[in-house]
């Protein structure tokens, strides 16, 4: 490693280091004195509360690592530009590509970073961290879930799906079983498949239809369920009677929110359980866009580390930041909220397959890296 490489290396870890912390300390602080309430309420201590909102801290760290590549690319080069030091590197007839390569590097090994993390100790952190969210937090536990089997137990009721699709709000292998006051089966109902019913029916009345289990309770989520089996025991003849129905609509305690809180998250999976989680949620006949499209986000993301260091190296560079370097600044922060809009709406095109998985994960990396190359192209 060259002197100026290692001088290079040596700027970066320290602003980078100090804008990561200062940004950590920023969210951990915001965090926790924002949720008091909620703690509060729920009877949790205070010190636990810091320790549940400090295991989030790994999930923020990786999110916020492009930021600060950018951010610390930007200072290290702008600083270099303003003490005329790239000046004298250029006048030494070194070329701009030795001098960007160092960032490159470093965009490399933070990017294998954010990889490292991402498998081994974000998925550990965030699964303890939903876990005290919803269960000591929110206290949901009523509800519970094993990977995709959701059992949820009620006054008189006790309900499973076997998936749930949190993109169209959508469940299926549906049974719920209903129970008189000694335990003893009234009713069971076995569907294919549900979905919510739309607001814009909330005027709906038992006498609208039939196939419907709807009662005037406010409490209750209105669903629609198709490919139905109902068994009602009839106790005149001491046997169930069996019905069929193609949709029913029933009303339910339960919210798709709900189900969101206790079905295991793409981050709380590594690349390999995630996919396997894909190939059986396949197997079992489901769709796995969703996971899919996270599963391909996961060795995306870390790859903008590259990108940015490219982008910052670039703006660093421009003769303007030489006499302000908050202009180079801005333009780091300026890619890295557009890099967000960009990669959120690519991977919301796929989540409602309107683009292939791979191609709604990547489409954003790409883009941004066209742009950083020729913003590098035509550095003065």
């Amino acid at each position: 490693m060259s002197i100026l490489t290692q001088y290079w290396v040596k700027e970066f870890l320290r602003f980078f280091l100090i804008i990561q912390a200062i940004v950590l300390s920023i969210f951990v602080a915001v965090d926790y004195l924002t949720n008091m309430d909620k703690f509060l309420k729920s009877g949790i201590t205070l010190v636990d509360a810091f320790g549940y909102v400090l295991l989030k801290a790994p999930f923020m760290f990786v999110q916020l690592t492009p930021a600060g590549t950018v951010l610390a690319v930007v200072t290290v080069f702008g600083l270099m530009n303003r003490n005329n030091e790239l000046l004298a590197i250029k006048s030494g007839g070194i070329s701009i590509w030795y001098i960007v390569t160092p960032a490159v590097v470093t965009g490399i090994c933070l990017a294998l970073l954010m990889f490292f993390l991402g498998e081994t100790v974000v998925p550990l952190t965030m699964s303890k961290a939903n876990h005290i969210k919803y269960s000591v937090i929110k206290k949901n536990r009523n509800i519970h879930a094993v990977r995709e089997n959701i059992w949820i137990k009620g006054e008189d009721i006790i309900s499973h799906f076997k998936y749930f699709n949190p993109t169209d709000k959508t469940i299926s292998g549906i049974t719920i079983t209903f129970f008189d006051k000694r335990f003893r089966i009234l009713r069971r109902l076995d569907a294919e498949n549900g979905k919510l019913k739309d607001n814009d029916s909330s005027d709906y009345t038992v006498e609208d239809n039939k196939n419907t289990d709807i009662k005037q309770d406010p409490q209750k989520v209105k669903w629609i369920l198709s490919g139905v089996l109902e068994q009602t025991f009839d106790e005149k003849i001491e046997e169930f009677v069996i019905k069929e129905y193609d949709e029913k609509e029933i009303g339910l305690e339960l919210k798709p929110e709900d189900l969101k809180a206790v079905v295991k998250k793409s981050d709380e999976m590594d690349f390999r359980e995630l996919s396997a989680h894909i190939q059986k949620i396949q197997n079992e006949g489901y769709d796995a866009t969703t996971y899919k499209v996270d599963l391909f986000a996961k060795s995306a993301f870390p790859f903008i580390c590259v990108i940015m260091a490219i982008i910052g190296a670039a703006a660093g560079m421009r003769s303007f930041v030489k006499e302000n370097l908050a202009v180079g600044i801005g333009i780091g922060i300026g890619a890295s909220f557009f890099y967000w809009i960009v990669h959120g709406f690519s991977t919301s095109l796929g989540y409602a397959r309107m683009l292939p998985p791979f191609i709604s994960a990547w489409a954003t990396n790409f883009i941004f890296l066209c742009i950083a190359v020729i913003y590098l192209l035509n550095t003065d």
